[in-house]
């Protein structure tokens, strides 16, 4: 079941590969790590991906936007993760640098995702750079404006050289319609694995529907967290995490967890009532 957690700020990696060793005990068997999420500086996804894999033996799926890298330092970096044992990657744009700091960091946009995904493929072959072909998965906004043309693009990204998707968390019965509708268009092409995410806290879920790109929490879940304390709000969170989980399980291939503010306790629970409660009856 992989599990995406986001690496720390700093350079001290210590209470993450802790987590990383109890998310594995409890059932995570891929960890699936941002690479500077809302263009923000955190330690290096790949970097992570090494450390895991090489301590733990723990699969990684490290992500790699196309915001922040020319052709030269995509390549090294590849070339680096097959060195290391990893084999799979995950291919996306990248947030943008927010306004305010685009003085001080440039955007490097030589790829998009599916230039990207077409070049990765391209390194491996008979005289090539790589022995075999490393892996590509790419994202999924079940929560797009226009679906179709997302579905489009998904189709696009398929042709390019990507396997699967990864989508974002399913809040919403829209985004569960449109992972019925990719299932029907995409068919067996492509492995889809949905998104799942706890919502802990209105206020989170406030953040989450208004700040975060490509993320939209139903009007009815954002209400039900009003007044609930911490415990409270997991406790709904989990529920509303498996109800999601249930619908969207006929479309799927399988789930893809999302750590909230590092709550490691939360996501064993989720893991553990998931395969209980939902893969077991299915």
């Amino acid at each position: 079941m992989p599990l995406s957690w986001t690496p720390p700020r700093n350079a001290d990696l210590t209470a993450y590969l802790e987590g990383a060793r109890k998310l594995q005990a409890a059932g995570a068997d891929l960890l699936t790590i941002a690479d500077c999420p809302i263009a923000q500086a955190r330690m290096d996804s790949s970097l992570v991906a090494c450390r895991v894999h090489r301590e733990l033996g723990m699969c990684t799926l490290p992500h790699m936007t196309c915001r922040d890298r020319n052709l030269n330092a995509t390549k090294a970096l590849l070339l680096g993760l097959y060195a290391e044992g990893v084999r799979e990657v995950l291919a996306i744009t990248g947030d943008p640098i927010p306004t305010a700091e685009r003085d001080e960091v440039k955007n490097v946009y030589q790829f998009n995702s599916r230039k990207l995904a077409q070049y990765i493929v391209s390194l491996a072959g008979e005289g090539r750079e790589m022995p075999s072909a490393m892996t590509v998965f790419g994202a999924l906004n079940l929560n797009a404006r226009n679906f179709e043309v997302e579905l489009r693009r998904a189709g696009e990204k398929l042709e390019h050289g990507m396997s699967g998707f990864l989508t974002q968390p399913v809040l919403s019965g829209q985004a569960v319609e449109n992972l019925r509708h990719a299932r029907e268009v995409l068919g067996s092409r492509a492995r889809i694995l949905a998104g799942i995410m706890p919502v802990v806290s209105q206020r989170n879920a406030i953040f989450m529907e208004n700040e975060i790109n490509g993320i939209h929490v139903e009007e009815d879940i954002i209400r039900q967290f009003a007044g609930l304390d911490r415990a409270q709000g997991e406790e709904l969170g989990l529920a509303i995490s498996l109800k999601m989980a249930r619908e969207a399980l006929p479309y799927a291939d399988g789930f893809y967890l999302m750590t909230p503010f590092n709550r490691v306790a939360l996501m064993e629970r989720l893991i553990a009532r998931l395969r209980t409660e939902v893969l077991q009856e299915s």
